[in-house]
């Protein structure tokens, strides 16, 4: 079978650390022995054309300078904070419509693999109309429904048609199938990312002396990703300074981004300026040496100015891949990993004293916490296991694939 994937953004090259969640789902399906390809928009006019043995189809939309509206940050995310990008919508969409209909007339696939459905439904829907044969799979991921239903309610029809064209759809969290549903009496199943489980992270092979919240001192909280206003990095800022009124602990913030500074501004308004290390991007030696040496991670994840929050919260599994307990907020599809009391602990959104309450109980109780982990392991392992993911992912591509077939014309169509 072979399955093309349609995506906003894909690595640059080898070391770029952009979408892991992807590289590792597009590479477990290679080892089962999907054919697989990617289409992207270009970077700066250019960018890898094969990734790790996988090729990369690249369309160009603009002048190589202005080639930005994806990669670094979201797209929407930019057009946010810069409306002026929208003027680059036009020849994104034309370039990826034209690399679409080549794609289907020159070696049609037998899946599109559309992630972002909109607006790459319309790229999926003229691979399929170039070929009889190609299926389109669509994979929803919540930012695009809410950014409709807020900002652009106009294309709302657009969305329901992403959703009813393809052949088959699929949501990365419970929350996002719930959307979805909305605009269909279709199923919509829940494929997640996937969690990359080695053994040499488990809690079990941990010494006694390095397993977390078991170490005298002073205790370490960890987070890492965007820093954007959804992450809700500022609530997490507030809570330390409460949490520091009884307990001695720091915090590490790993990742980049627009709120990188006012985010530093927070910590020295609130006197927690001393205990908070902006670490920025780092490569993967150093993120995997961060886990290991961190007591506590905490994804604080709010609703943003424009209605995104977390789709699922993958930086999560990452961290109870390296035995660390969980404390995240209550949103989007964060519950599909964290179930509070049993494989971690849930706060409201936005809520800096229940952070600060559960942090400290956290750190009080780490008998209890260290239960939580390996029930949230075992959890991890069943729903977000990569094998698991895959076979679930290649059983959807072999029904969208059935689905298609049954609705080309037949014989009796063509008369």
């Amino acid at each position: 079978m072979r399955v093309v994937h349609v995506v906003t953004a894909f690595p640059r090259h080898d070391d770029d650390v952009i979408t892991p969640w992807l590289g590792r789902l597009l590479l477990g399906l290679c080892e089962r022995g999907v054919d697989v390809e990617v289409l992207a928009p270009a970077y700066r006019g250019g960018g890898a054309t094969e990734w790790r043995d996988i090729p990369v189809r690249r369309f160009r939309y603009a002048p190589a300078r202005l080639e930005t509206l994806t990669h670094e940050e979201t797209a929407p995310d930019r057009l946010r904070r810069r409306p002026a990008y929208a003027a680059l919508l036009p020849g994104y969409m034309l370039g990826g419509s034209l690399a679409s209909i080549g794609l289907g007339t020159s070696s049609p696939p037998d899946v599109v693999h559309v992630h972002w459905p909109v607006p790459h439904g319309w790229f999926g829907a003229l691979a399929r109309a170039s070929s009889e044969r190609t299926a389109v799979v669509s994979s929803f991921y919540s930012v695009e429904i809410r950014w409709i239903e807020r900002r652009l309610r106009w294309a709302v029809p657009f969305l329901s048609w992403s959703i009813e064209s393809a052949d088959a759809v699929t949501a990365i969290s419970t929350a996002t199938a719930a959307a979805v549903a909305r605009y269909t009496s279709r199923e919509v199943p829940v494929i997640p990312f996937s969690a990359a489980i080695s053994d040499r992270s488990l809690p079990g092979s941990m010494t006694a002396e390095a397993r977390p919240l078991e170490r005298a001192g002073r205790v370490r909280l960890l987070f890492v990703g965007r820093l954007v206003e959804r992450k809700g990095v500022h609530i997490l800022i507030r809570a330390l300074a409460r949490v520091r009124e009884r307990v001695d602990a720091t915090l590490t913030v790993i990742g980049d981004g627009p709120q990188a500074a006012p985010l530093v501004a927070e910590a020295r308004r609130v006197g927690a300026d001393a205990f908070v290390r902006f670490e920025g991007r780092v490569g993967e030696e150093a993120l995997a040496e961060a886990y290991r040496t961190s007591d506590l991670f905490i994804l604080p994840a709010v609703v943003d100015g424009k209605g995104d929050t977390e789709g699922l919260g993958v930086v999560l599994l990452e961290a109870l891949e390296f035995g660390l307990p969980l404390i995240a907020s209550d949103v989007g599809g964060i519950p599909d990993i964290v179930r509070h009391g049993e494989t971690g602990l849930l706060v409201p959104p936005g809520d800096a004293g229940a952070l600060a309450r559960a942090i400290v109980r956290v750190i009080e109780d780490p008998a209890a916490a260290r239960e939580r982990v390996e029930r949230g392991r075992a959890h991890m392992r069943e729903h977000f296991g990569l094998p698991q993911v895959v076979d679930r992912l290649v059983r959807h591509y072999e029904r969208a694939v059935a689905v298609r077939r049954d609705r080309r014309p037949g014989p009796d169509h063509a008369r």
